[in-house]
Order: C-alpha cells, then sequence, then structure tokens
C-alpha cells in the first residue's frame, strides 16, 4: 500500500472524527452520524491497507 493512500485514509479519519465532535458540540445529530460514519469507513479502509501489507510481507517472504 501506498504511503500516499494511507495519509488520506489517514485523513479521512481525522475529518469524520471532527464532524463527530462538531456535531457531539452543536447538538446536530446528523453531523454527529456523518462523522461516525466517514470515521468508521476510513478506519475499514486502513485495516485494508493493513492487510495488504502482511500480504505483500508474506509474499516477500517466500521470493528469498
Amino acid at each position: 500500500m501506498s504511503f500516499t493512500d494511507k495519509v488520506e485514509h489517514k485523513a479521512e479519519e481525522l475529518k469524520g472524527a471532527v464532524k463527530e465532535k462538531y456535531g457531539d458540540a452543536t447538538d446536530n445529530e446528523s453531523l454527529q452520524a456523518e462523522g461516525a460514519a466517514e470515521r468508521a469507513a476510513a478506519k475499514a479502509k486502513q485495516a485494508g491497507d493493513h492487510v495488504k501489507d502482511a500480504g505483500n510481507d508474506v509474499a516477500d517472504a517466500f521470493k528469498r
């Protein structure tokens, strides 16, 4: 997984967290839910990144 993808996914997570906190502070339930959903989606992408990295590590180990 490229470094750029990892940075983008982390930025998405932070953006979702900010929306969620802003929704909490302003009692805006829809914004809070939107932020939580964005944060969860970004975390899922990050988990996929970790799986791909682990797969690449295993493939590299067998190439040696």
